[in-house]
Order: structure tokens, then sequence, then C-alpha cells
């Protein structure tokens, strides 16, 4: 059967909404298909990144999706606030879902729901099949025995205010609150002088989170800021996977040969949870190397994966540390020590590019946790390989 589409996106989240629409820039050509099982594409979420995540021309063509965009921000620990310099960005998922439909236009297509796929067909949930000469799975990540996760679990809140709240730049962390069963912050970006995005966040060994209990956390934060809450906006749930260790051989033999993007192919900062650096730079690597057939571009894909993976085997090792080592309502002194260090240090960390001084930086000195545990946590792989 003569294929009707070049490529297929399946899932139009994040990853394959910017390979989307950085397909629609550099291969315009291309027939590409963007499929969503509900009913807007985009999801509801707020994707976040600093400026220095990105490369200049990166985040040239990026920037026309930013929503709104900052100088700098602001942390808060019990023994340290710190104002930190840097341009912090986010990027709405109403706004993207407008770029995607107006870009995408009838070759979006919405309540697509799919049963089933390989790496040159897909077949709807109505029976449909589409051929395609390249499919790429970007359906978020799949159970897997082969990675050993922590979580970075939130529901965050937007609110209308009664009056101007006042805050000027995003609170990325106030760890002054109450902590338990692990590291817990608050997350607060003001989105316009009336509106506050307000997250209750928490890394935590498995993906659960009391909906209930997090929004009496949010209303209490406010009420101590001063923030005075007129009219719920919209809510937003995230469960960002944390790496501790893995397996990656058997990670990438599960793929199958199938191409995948965004969480579906492993790709996020293993400490953060933040996936759109990485998005980004998938949108660039599939735009440079289609067309091609479909267990050629898996491999791109995979080489690019197996790349940052090695990158990041530093922040799997301080995730262990944060996770593994000492009582969980200490761990928020692994983070307030972090960010006693030097500025260019905190931007290389994002950005996920850290020097062999930085490391010896951050692990040098007595650790915030108690040393036995430290090292232990250090020194453990849990189950499985970090080749």
């Amino acid at each position: 059967m003569q294929p009707d589409y070049d490529v297929i996106l399946v899932g139009a989240g994040l990853a394959n909404g910017l390979i989307a629409l950085r397909l629609r820039q550099l291969q315009p050509q291309l027939k590409c298909l963007l499929l969503e099982s509900d009913a807007q594409p985009a999801g509801n979420h707020t994707w976040s990144f600093h400026r220095s995540d990105l490369s200049a021309e990166q985040f040239s063509w990026l920037e026309p999706l930013i929503s709104v965009r900052w100088p700098g921000y602001q942390v808060r620990f019990p023994a340290l606030r710190r104002n930190c310099g840097g341009e912090y960005c986010s990027i709405a998922s109403e706004d993207f879902a407008r770029q995607l439909i107006d870009v995408m236009s009838e070759h979006l297509w919405t309540n697509a729901a799919v049963s089933a796929l390989s790496p040159t067909h897909v077949t709807l949930a109505d029976g449909r099949k589409l051929p395609a000469k390249v499919v790429i799975d970007g359906r978020g990540l799949q159970q897997t025995p082969h990675l050993q996760l922590g979580f970075q679990v939130f529901i965050g809140q937007e609110w209308q205010t009664m009056q101007p709240h006042g805050l000027t730049q995003p609170i990325l962390m106030d760890a002054t609150v109450d902590q338990r069963d692990g590291y817990r912050f608050v997350y607060s970006l003001p989105l316009s002088a009336d509106r506050l995005l307000i997250e209750d966040t928490h890394y935590v060994n498995q993906p659960m989170l009391d909906a209930g209990v997090a929004r009496q956390h949010i209303n209490e934060y406010a009420q101590q800021q001063g923030w005075m809450l007129k009219s719920l906006l919209r809510e937003e749930r995230g469960i960002l996977p944390i790496t501790l260790s893995g397996d990656i051989n058997q990670f990438w033999q599960q793929q199958r040969d199938q191409p995948c993007s965004g969480l579906r192919a492993g790709l996020f900062h293993a400490t953060t949870g933040y996936s759109l650096p990485s998005a980004v730079a998938l949108a660039d690597l599939i735009s440079r190397h289609l067309p091609c057939d479909a267990q050629t571009l898996s491999q791109h894909i995979e080489h690019f994966a197996r790349q940052q993976w090695r990158e990041q085997r530093f922040f799997r090792l301080l995730n262990r540390m944060l996770f593994l080592a000492g009582e969980p309502q200490q761990r928020w002194r692994v983070m307030q020590r972090f960010y006693r260090l030097d500025g260019g240090l905190i931007r290389r960390f994002y950005a996920g590019q850290l020097r062999l001084s930085d490391k010896a930086r951050i692990l040098c000195g007595k650790p915030p946790v108690p040393v036995g545990e430290a090292i232990r946590a250090l020194l453990t792989e849990p189950t499985g390989k970090t080749k």
C-alpha cells in the first residue's frame, strides 16, 4: 500500500507539537499528519524553561510560542532567599494549541484515538488504517521495568486575584513550607498583574498526590503571601519522572525500532523533569534527517537519547542522594546547599551542561545529609545498569 503520509505524529503534546511546527518551517513539502485523542491538542499544561537552556538558534524559532517571560526568578529556603538572574519563560498549552491549530489546519486530527501503531502504520479506534513512511509515537512515558524512577508530582491552580498580587518574578522553589514525606515546595508564576499560577509540588517515591490536601496547601500558601484569591481559572496536574538509574540497552530494546519522542524516548532532564529543551533539540534533529525510512529515523533518535543518558549520569547520582540519603523531611537541605552555588553553575545545571569543575564543586565539602547514607546513595544503583 502506498503511504498516504510522509510522517504521522501520534499524540499532539509538547514533543510532537514542536516536531510538527519545525517540519512546517523547514520541510513544508512533507505530508505530515498530527493525531490527538482528546478534543484539543496540547493538553492542560504550562511548560517552562530558562533561556540559557537553549541555543540562540533554538530560541529564535521557539520564541513566538512564549506566553510570558521574566528577567529572573527567586528561590526560598529556611536559611536562604536568593534572586537569580537569567530569563525564565513559559508556554501555556492554550497558546500552544492555537499555534498548532493555525499551522497544521486540516492536518491536525482531534478526537482521533489510536488503537495500534507500528513504525509505518496507524490504526485508529474506529478501524481506519493509515499508512505512512514514518510514524512517531509521542504518547508519553510508558511503563517500563528498565528505568528506576522517583517522581515530581504537583497540582497547579491558576487564579484571578481580587487586586494586584505584587509578585514581579517567579518563585521557582519556596521550600519554607512544611516538609512531608519528601522534598516539597511551592512554585508560583505571576502571569499578569492579577493572575497567578500556584503549584504545590512534591518529590516522592510513588506518583501519588492527595488532590484535596494539595488544594488546601495552595489556599493556605496564598493567604500566607497576602494574595487575595478571587476566581479559579483552571487546574493542572503533573507527574514528572526523575531518573535514579536504569538499563538503557533494555529500555531501547523495548521500543522495537519504533520512532518515538518526548518522554516516550526518555528525553527529559533527569533531576528537574523538564522536557522542553530536549523536545526542541529533537524537533531540530528530526527536521534535519527527514525524509528517511522509519528504521533510520529510530536509530537517529536512539543515538540522541543515548547521548543524553550518558551526559546525565551525574544528575542520576544526585537524584539518588536526594531520594535515598537522609530523612525525607530533611531533603530540602540538599537543594538549599545547591542554591548557594555560583549562578553560572546553576544555569549550566538546568541546561544539563555541567563542567567537570561544576560537578566537583557540587560534591565538595560536607554533604547536607548523613555522610554514610550520602556515600551509599551515590554508589548505589538500585537495580539495573547505567551504561
